[in-house]
């Protein structure tokens, strides 16, 4: 493990030994920090904190300390963060929020408390995610979004308002190499989801009727299914 000579790590800190910490860092008492992951100048990792696999820590962040909530009385709270995510500056991530596997939050996109977003999803600069709120796997967001319903798994959502779904998240899934006939069987489903004249209920029951094969069809379906709040189409 290569750490500058002026981070300090706390001995009962867990750190890979591939993992790098650079100058004036801190990882407290608690933190297990995965393999490959960099923390870089000037930042503070508190813990109970896990952290997966190649997760990079950018200058001047706080990660794992207190969590601003008015109903915090000094409990013990943990944090638990996937592989390979990329948080960019001035991100917030508030209390009791769950976040899958390689994320990407753009500069200044804040999620409020008990926010659930799934592997593979892109938050645009400064979206505002309202608590309770789930963001889906795959999904692309536009930058400057405020959201207070589920956005759609796959989707790419724009920052109209009100919130627009422009159809499947193509690029974006064709980059991380789902198959060709998975994506053009997502991309027929948004269109009888979001462009066809039927309401929710009904564009479910012709998208079950046209027995898709792709079991990613099947999860947006049971996305939609499972909402508490509503989802944004």
């Amino acid at each position: 493990m290569k750490a500058h000579p002026t981070a300090i790590l706390d001995p009962r800190a867990e750190i890979a030994c591939t993992a790098t910490v650079g100058p004036y860092s801190v990882v407290g008492a608690g933190v297990a920090l995965g393999e490959d992951s960099e923390v870089m100048s000037h930042v503070v990792l508190g813990g109970p904190a896990r952290f997966g696999k190649r997760n990079r820590f950018f200058p001047y962040a706080s990660i794992g300390l207190d969590p601003q909530d008015m109903k915090y009385r000094g409990e013990r709270t943990s944090l638990e963060v996937g592989d390979e995510n990329l948080l960019m500056a001035y991100v917030h991530v508030a209390h009791d929020c769950r976040l899958g596997d390689g994320i990407i939050m753009a500069n200044g996109a804040s999620l409020a408390g008990h926010v659930e977003i799934g592997d593979h999803a892109y938050l645009g600069a400064f979206c505002g995610i309202h608590q309770f709120t789930r963001i889906g796997s795959y999904c692309f967001l536009g930058a400057y979004s405020v959201v207070n319903k589920d956005i759609l798994p796959y989707s790419k959502t724009a920052a109209e308002r009100p919130l627009t779904v422009l159809g499947a998240n193509r690029i974006g899934l064709e980059r991380q190499g789902l198959p060709h006939e998975d994506v053009e069987e997502l991309d027929q489903a948004f269109r009888i989801l979001c462009r066809s004249k039927l309401n929710t209920a009904q564009a479910l029951e012709t998208i079950e009727a046209k027995s898709f094969k792709s079991r990613h069809v099947q999860a947006l379906v049971d996305f939609i299914r499972t909402s508490e709040r509503g989802v944004v189409k």
